[in-house]
């Protein structure tokens, strides 16, 4: 006993004597993926046992799984700007030292609306390609697992009528479901001209009728047994990632998941590693530290058994691919931090064409009850040279058409135009007085193809605004975003009407909670001062967009509209 004593009192000293010669502990906060955290964490708790150091300091690496979409909300909370569809973070959201998001989407979303947001390294660490699962039974009938298929071919199953149940998270905050969207988006519109609208509203109207608002409801939704009648009233097609067919497939299902692989490839989940701004330096030390340990073989073995690929598509032994899955497989990731605006995704997407298709999203699933008014003072004439110098009275009608043309049955339109002294001393006139789109839709076109801007007329701002805002209040409707849409190319100009502190003492003195009307203005062109025009929204809960570029109008006005915010219940 005396000797076992010594023994293991002996160790003990050693132990002391030859432990870490850590003078404290640095912690890491990592924010990860879920599908992905596991293997991160396993990670850094390996490299935390080495004791890895950072100034004397042991690195301690806390990974938390999180949802990217929560983390992306805070995030633009930080930096005051919004994502369309993502609402607000928690109050209780804390900004992580590193973030792995599930997609450098998220990254790109959040540096179109916040310049300022530019982490650092943003290098893929891991990859799952965006898959459309449908259930193997239901699979076989359309070729696989030998046929090729494009998404041009989904895209007709899809609008045919035929009976195909299709489904998708709401791609405002899923990126699976962003970049199923995307490829249907871009295959409807390869088809040019008309027809190519006609296409790209027939896809979302039936995308929308399936979506879901949570990844787990949309999988709880295809069908748990072989025959016949549950195949056809399951769901029949969803984008997904990869990794979601793996964990849903391992479960054993009645009728398994077939993963197609479609061509051209969506954007891939690509797991950048982000190491977020105003990290202090040691820190930053830490995180290079931490993706060193990821940029391993042992890392992609961890990965593997998540149901995850390497970063460039291959797989490494413990990987259970589906059927039929190519390796490597998805798109190439490239570093979103390449240039100081970046203009593409690591997964091979672009900014201009993300925010445009979640804006056409947004407005083909959203109702609402809208007065859209247009300006047509003379400078409306003024030709636009990045618009094969189109006038600005034709960009502008252009983009109301195609806008328009998302809106379904579901939404109310009014429809003014204004300058000045246009109905006596009115700076106003009703062409359209706010109705459901299912009985006036020919008469809004047909009044939009009539709008010519009136020779000499200048800006009557501040008058329309005001009686605007209260013929949208007077016929409030309850379940839906009232709101106020004004196009303009100039700034108040009618002297004989209201102030603009006149104009905002009004507006916040009519305001009633009970029934709020969201103002949105948007400006086009140089002379537009967005310092003028945010006040007078910002008094509504609405907002001021303002393009110089007056051939952008089309993708301000549907961004505008996808910002309002949801309908009080």
């Amino acid at each position: 006993m005396a000797l076992v004593l010594v023994a293991v009192g002996g160790w003990y000293g050693y132990q002391q004597w030859a432990g870490s010669n850590c003078s404290g502990e640095l912690e890491l906060a990592v924010a990860a993926a879920p599908e992905i955290a596991p293997a991160v964490e396993k990670t850094a708790a390996d490299l935390s046992a080495a004791e890895t150091e950072v100034d004397g300091l042991c690195v301690a690496v806390r990974v938390t799984a999180s949802a990217s979409v929560d983390v992306a909300a805070a995030v633009a909370g930080q930096h005051g700007v919004s994502l369309s569809g993502v609402g607000q973070a928690s109050g209780s959201a804390v900004l992580p030292n590193v973030w792995l998001p599930d997609s450098s989407t998220w990254l790109l979303r959040l540096r179109q609306q916040a310049p300022a947001f530019a982490p650092q390294n943003n290098t893929s660490v891991a990859r799952s390609p965006v898959v459309v699962a449908m259930p193997e039974p239901l699979a076989t009938t359309v070729g696989w697992p030998q046929k090729k298929l494009g998404w041009k071919d989904l895209l007709g199953r899809i609008t045919s009528g035929t009976q195909l149940k299709t489904g998708l998270v709401e791609p405002s905050r899923d990126a699976a479901g962003l970049a199923g969207l995307v490829s249907l988006a871009t295959a409807a519109q390869s088809s040019g001209g008309a027809q190519a609208q006609q296409a790209t509203t027939a896809a979302l109207r039936a995308l929308a009728t399936g979506v879901s608002a949570v990844r787990e409801e949309l999988i709880a939704r295809f069908p748990r047994a072989t025959d016949q009648t549950s195949l056809a009233r399951g769901l029949g097609a969803a984008a997904l990632s990869e990794e979601d067919v793996i964990e849903y497939n391992a479960t054993k299902p009645p009728v398994p998941l077939a993963a197609l692989y479609l061509e051209p490839a969506p954007i891939s989940l690509d797991y950048p590693y982000a190491v977020m701004p105003g990290i202090e330096p040691a820190k930053a030390a830490a995180a290079e530290k931490l993706f060193a340990a990821l940029d391993s073989g042992a890392f992609h073995r961890q990965l593997a058994g998540q149901g995850l690929r390497a970063p460039d598509g291959t797989w490494a032994d413990g990987f259970a691919p589906p059927r039929g899955a190519p390796s490597p497989a998805g798109t190439q990731p490239t570093p979103t931090t390449a240039a100081p605006n970046p203009g593409g995704t690591a997964g091979g997407g672009d900014g201009a064409t993300i925010e445009r298709v979640l804006s056409s999203w947004a407005v083909a699933t959203q109702s609402g009850r809208m007065l859209a008014i247009i300006d047509i003072s003379g400078s409306m004439f003024e030709k636009v040279p990045t618009a094969n110098n189109a006038t600005r009275m034709q960009v502008t009608l252009e983009a109301a058409k195609r806008g328009l043309a998302l809106f379904d049955d579901s939404w109310a339109l009014g429809l003014w135009v204004f300058s000045t002294e246009l109905n006596g001393s009115r700076d106003y006139r009703s062409l359209v007085p706010i109705g459901p789109m299912s009985s006036q839709r020919e008469e809004l076109e047909g009044k939009l193809a009539t709008i010519t801007p009136k020779r000499g007329g200048d800006t009557g701002l501040y008058d329309t605004i005001l009686a605007g805002y209260k013929a949208v209040q007077d016929d409030w409707q309850p379940g839906r975003v009232n709101s106020v849409v004004m196009l303009t190319d100039g700034k108040n100009e009618d002297d004989n009407g209201v102030s603009q502190s006149q104009l905002l003492a009004e507006l916040k003195r009519i305001e009633d909670p009970d029934r709020p009307v969201q103002v949105i203005i948007i400006g086009i062109g140089a002379e537009v001062s967005k310092a003028e025009l945010d006040p007078i929204p910002k008094v509504t809960g609405g907002a001021a967009f303002v393009t110089e570029d007056p051939a952008k109008i089309g993708d301000i006005f549907l961004q505008a509209i996808a910002r309002r915010p949801t309908a009080p219940r």
